[in-house]
């Protein structure tokens, strides 16, 4: 901007006029330079500046830069809050002018390193650019002061404290400003003060911690889990779903006995599955099968409101009391959900199946499709095996194993990763309170169904390569070799041989745990070890394989209610195959139903953002879990329980109880009288006197102390009379184990399957 020289203090206007044209930020140095301002010239300007601002004309930003009111400061801390048109969308960190609503600013990302996803903090250049705003990152910044969710808890003499849900915090946080909430209330608060001397003020009430769905509240506030849907969103969904699905335009398979397997309490229904044997006689004793998914992409289109809204979610959560969806329940569990009995828009994966189990060719299709019946899981399974008849076992259930048979020949032949970890099942009643925990059955019938879904997951990928189309892969990389050595020396515990020189499949692994699975004991830590080995999964739309499946390309397509990935995957599948539908004549939807350039544009982006929301939604729901289970023990607190030692550090070691799960701690203040030493090469505590020792994998008897259902913590006890003969670790012959353990890898990486099934 040319300097324009001024006699005298400015009026408002020029200085309005200044700090609009301005190309930087224009603070009062700058300004009183603009202007040629001297001595008390500048004295009268700060007091100018200040009338201004009194007066709602100009506001003053972080950087003490001046800017019009209503609008933007030229550097700014901007917060990314949406997704529009495949385009980030932020508003200001700060905003204080009354009655003007808060502007959004379209991030310009180019040439950046590493995506931006909803929820980060930039610090950004802005401009002004037609009726709206463009930002600029400069650099992207650390969370803003952090929030806590915790319990109010009276403390005596007018003092309170906040009792935070996460397990993890050891000491409660001072409260300086409580707001409208109670002792006992469950809120949300900032912190604040110095490094050593935090204080918290409450900034909402989310009520009373113990109400039934209130752990999942915990967790959706925690991670900050898109919660609500806008009313733009439902309004949306509801129009949506009123298009027609019709044979016009669609292959019809509604003659065809289609069958929906999920578990009993599915909330949605994303897949149904078909097989028969093939009448071509150039594949003599093969099938032909369908593998039939929900045609998500038909009812939101690329740029919606719908889109939008899915981006950001990224996929749907999964909670014992609830489910956070990534779509509207109109979509999510009417419109795109595959019920019995109902026309269904599909997009249909056609596939011919060897003899040797090989998916010999495919195809896909848009279809319409009435699925012949919803069958639970256990209820397919008992058909199949004689003890409850169903009226589809004959012309839809038979030719599904018998099809399965085949593709098991296949898997067998990849031999895929084999790690069986129990999954906890919580069960409750009317009011939402826990009644029981349980490990969920696994039976031939989820592995039908995930055999199914792997080859439709493989045929989409292939198919779009074969067109040169991109696409989202669902990747899962080869272990590093820094966890490869952590496992070797976990494994020499036990006097298991884990060369390091070898190329590592998945068959590798699958030996190892082959060599100790007839001794159940050591089995599960094994399997543990082996997991925490793994990298883990992610999207990209560059391939790099699927090492846990053995799988060369591999891509979600099977899930596109929940999963955003799998829906950018059947747009691409429109574009490739020409399967666009006509137009709509309702002039709100918009038409296109593929894959959009800016989709393409943006396919990195969206990759990490749905991968992190893979990620939030994954820890959200394992800590739920884990409060469930606390609440399901608390009503145990002081009986002897069995247990499990899964981590040992010097201030005591953590425990599970055998099949219901659940971390707690065992204090080593609470081991007894005589001095333990902790060995971090070796992860064992040892008694001075005694020799008594405890390390990782060890079965034992503890008492169950404490369980705190907010939390989901729980605290164990040895039982009266020290409980050490019960610590000794029973070792099967041939399998020694010499105390070492792998340090500091007590996390567990995200589930390596190809999709983890519906709960």
């Amino acid at each position: 901007m040319t300097k324009k020289r001024f006699q005298g203090l400015p009026t408002r206007e020029q200085i309005l006029e200044f700090i609009e044209q301005s190309r930087e930020p224009a603070g009062k140095r700058e300004i009183a330079r603009a202007f040629g301002l001297h001595g008390s010239d500048k004295i009268a300007l700060k007091a100018l500046l200040k009338d201004m601002t009194d007066e709602g004309i100009v506001d003053l930003a972080p950087g003490r830069a001046f800017h019009k009111m209503g609008g933007v400061p030229k550097v700014t801390v901007l917060k990314i809050v949406d997704v529009s048109g495949n385009q980030l969308v932020a508003i200001p960190e700060r905003w204080e002018a009354e009655g003007i609503p808060v502007p959004k600013l379209r991030v310009v990302e180019r040439g950046r390193k590493g995506a931006l996803g909803i929820g980060d903090r930039i610090l950004a250049r802005t401009e002004e650019a037609g009726k709206g705003w463009l930002a600029h990152p400069m650099k992207k910044l650390p969370k803003a002061s952090e929030q806590i969710l915790g319990v109010v808890e009276d403390g005596g003499n007018g003092r309170f404290w906040l009792k935070s849900t996460d397990k993890k915090a050891r000491f409660d946080t001072p409260l300086f400003e409580l707001g409208d909430a109670q002792a006992g209330d469950l809120v949300l608060a900032e912190l604040g003060g110095r490094i050593g001397q935090k204080k918290a003020r409450v900034t909402e009430v989310l009520g009373d911690p113990y109400a039934p769905r209130s752990f999942s509240l915990i967790a959706i506030h925690k991670f900050g889990i898109p919660f609500e849907m806008p009313d733009e969103v439902e309004g949306e969904a509801v129009t949506v779903s009123k298009l027609p699905v019709t044979a016009e335009h669609r292959e019809d398979l509604r003659h065809l006995p289609i069958i929906a397997i999920d578990p009993r309490d599915a909330r949605d229904f994303d897949d149904a599955i078909w097989a028969t044997p093939d009448d071509d006689p150039k594949n003599p004793d093969g099938f032909k099968a369908i593998v039939a998914i929900a045609d998500v992409s038909y009812y939101v289109r690329p740029g919606s409101a719908l889109d939008r809204e899915a981006t950001k979610r990224g996929n749907s959560v999964y909670f014992p009391d609830r489910v956070v969806p990534m779509l509207p329940h109109a979509l999510s569990s009417d419109k795109c959900s595959l019920r019995a009995g109902e026309n269904r828009a599909v997009l249909a994966c056609h596939l011919q199946v060897d003899a040797g189990g090989n998916v010999t060719s495919w195809r896909f299709a848009r279809a319409i499709a009435r699925i012949a019946a919803n069958i639970p899981y256990e209820d397919a399974q008992a058909a199949i095996d004689g003890g409850k008849p169903h009226n589809l076992t004959e012309t839809g259930l038979k030719p599904l194993w018998a099809c399965w048979a085949l593709l098991k020949k296949a898997r067998d032949r990849r031999n895929p990763l084999a790690i069986d970890m129990p999954e906890r099942r919580i069960t409750l009643d009317e009011q939402g309170r826990v009644t029981g925990v349980a490990v969920r059955e696994h039976l031939d019938a989820h592995q039908v169904v995930e055999d199914f879904m792997i080859a439709a997951n493989v045929a989409a990928a292939k198919a779009l390569e074969e067109k040169k189309s991109a696409l989202i892969y669902r990747i899962h990389e080869t272990p590093s070799r820094e966890k490869l050595v952590s496992l070797k020396d976990y494994l020499k515990t036990f006097d298991l041989e884990f060369a390091l020189g070898q190329v590592v499949r998945p068959s590798t692994f699958n030996a190892i745990i082959d060599k100790v699975r007839e001794h159940p004991e050591i089995l599960p830590q094994i399997m543990e070890a082996v997991l925490r080995s793994q990298t883990q999964a992610y999207y990209t739309p560059q391939n790099a394989g699927h090492f846990g499946l053995a799988l060369g390309s591999y891509a979600h397509f099977t899930s596109p209610i929940r999963r955003y990935a799998d829906l950018i995957v059947h747009r691409a599948l429109v574009s490739a195959y020409d399967l666009e539908m006509p137009a709509p004549k309702n002039g709100d939807i918009k038409p296109t139903t593929g894959l959009s350039a800016k989709d393409f544009e943006r396919l990195d982006v969206t990759s990490e953002m749905i991968s992190k929301a893979e990620r939030r939604a994954m820890e959200a729901e394992r800590e739920t879990v884990d409060r469930y289970v606390a609440a399901y023990l608390a009503a145990h607190v002081g009986e002897i329980v069995d247990a499990r030692i899964t981590g040992v550090q010097n201030f005591g070691f953590f425990a599970t109880v055998e099949s219901i799960g659940g971390d707690g701690l065992v204090p080593v203040s609470t081991l007894g009288a005589e001095r333990f030493h902790y060995d971090e090469a070796r992860q064992a505590l040892t008694g001075e006197d005694s020799g008594d020792e405890y390390r990782p994998g060890m079965r034992l008897k503890l008492r169950l102390a404490e369980a705190n259902p907010v939390s989901g913590a729980l605290r164990f006890e040895l039982p009266e009379g020290g409980g050490h003969a019960q610590s000794r670790m029973q070792r099967p012959s041939g399998v020694r184990h010499k105390g070492k353990h792998m340090a500091g890898k007590r996390g567990r990486p995200s589930n390596i399957r190809h999709q983890g099934r519906k709960r």
